[in-house]
């Protein structure tokens, strides 16, 4: 196996552990404020969601649109397949010693159905449009401008995904519920305003990494153009 494929497989683990993760993790909210200029509540869910887009930038650069497509169908299909040995966990009985009842873990893990279904239709979208975004922009540079092409098809993306989940979760599946003295449309708008401007500002982050894993890795593996 060439430094190439194995790059590659290591991408696409990552991809899909943090995409994994997501869906396990996201019933816990957590309230962030930085330097004291605005004040997130949201999921912990969100935060290794950041890195699948950054994983798939990667792959798209390094290896072309195919590949990205191809990291982004298997992720699909690893999150399903979590989704129902999940469900297969719930539904068997605990043994009398068992130090987890069965409410304590359908309290944590019996939502998991929903939010994997809701996760992955807002997923698949934002996926797919981040790749092709991405490589709009590439094209229309002429390989230029790296940031732009990483921001650029990441925050639109990151918008549509944040979007489609939070209209499932609220208005669909009833998953989330709005706080006492809220409606259903202030608790969405005010989870979408956080939850975007936080894949927002994690998007600007992760630029220098787009850049220092294209100027560390493409002299040693190359690019998409190889692949292709």
């Amino acid at each position: 196996m060439t430094l190439r494929d194995r790059l590659f497989l290591i991408l696409a683990g990552i991809f899909i552990a943090a995409l994994v993760s997501c869906n396990l993790i996201f019933q816990k909210f957590f309230s962030w404020t930085p330097l004291g200029l605005y004040t997130f509540e949201i999921s912990v869910g969100i935060l290794p969601y950041p890195v699948t887009f950054l994983v798939t930038d990667i792959i798209s650069e390094l290896y072309g649109k195919r590949k990205a497509d191809q990291v982004v169908i298997s992720g699909l299909i690893a999150s399903v397949f979590v989704s129902l040995l999940v469900l297969l966990a719930n539904a068997v009985p605990q043994t009398s010693w068992s130090p987890v009842s069965n409410e304590t873990f359908s309290a944590v893990f019996g939502l998991t159905g929903p939010a994997v279904f809701a996760s992955m239709a807002a997923y698949l979208s934002a996926q797919f449009i981040d790749i092709r975004i991405f490589h709009f922009w590439k094209k229309k540079t002429k390989g230029r401008h790296l940031w732009l092409r990483n921001n650029g098809s990441t925050i639109f993306s990151q918008l549509v995904d944040t979007a489609a989940v939070l209209i499932l979760l609220i208005f669909v599946f009833g998953t989330i519920e709005a706080p006492e003295g809220s409606d259903s449309w202030s608790h969405f708008l005010k989870l979408l305003e956080n939850g975007f401007l936080f894949k927002i500002l994690c998007a600007l982050v992760d630029t220098p990494l787009f850049y220092a894993a294209v100027w560390y890795l493409k002299p040693l593996i190359g690019d998409e153009d190889r692949e292709e």
